[in-house]
């Protein structure tokens, strides 16, 4: 039987979805992921190869935006691959879609396992490093992340 320290930590553990972006593992939200689709999956109206917002497919019925975070994360190119996986995601202003270079699973993570990130404090949708079974994740929270607007460099000059 459980001891009740150890059912309290399982009670406030709470679920993560993590992926794989440039090499290093990320974390969100289990309850933000509303599915997983492999990217060749899905139907596209329109794409802008080499853009962040690679264009707009249809999920179910559903008309969304695409963002490919592996342009956003990295110089390199995207490189389609039967592990690309798009992680289309319930936030709480939309639903999109969000290309990654593949989904791993998911883990169980508590408060205590998820430690500040050294140097991060101004990036307000960076909540941690998690760590479970020596893997470390950079948890994120993604309605903040997929809330940023790319600046124009002449309007930051300007403003």
């Amino acid at each position: 039987m459980a001891s009740p320290t150890t059912q309290a930590a399982a009670a406030e553990a709470q679920q993560y979805l993590v992926f794989r972006l440039g090499g290093l593992d990320y974390a969100l939200e289990f309850s933000k992921v509303r599915e997983l689709r492999p990217l060749q999956a899905l139907e596209r109206f329109s794409s802008d190869d080499g853009a962040i917002i690679s264009g707009v497919v249809v999920s179910r019925g559903v008309i969304m935006p695409i963002v490919d975070m592996r342009i956003a994360f990295g110089p390199r190119p995207p490189q389609h691959d039967p592990l690309t996986d798009v992680i289309i995601l319930k936030l709480s202003s939309c639903v999109m879609g969000m290309v990654v270079d593949g989904v791993t699973d998911i883990v169980a993570l508590t408060p205590q396992q998820i430690a500040p990130i050294a140097g991060a404090a101004a990036v307000d949708y960076l909540l941690g490093l998690g760590e479970v079974d020596g893997r470390r994740l950079i948890v994120v929270d993604i309605d903040k992340l997929m809330s940023i607007r790319k600046v124009q460099f002449g309007a930051r000059q300007a403003a």
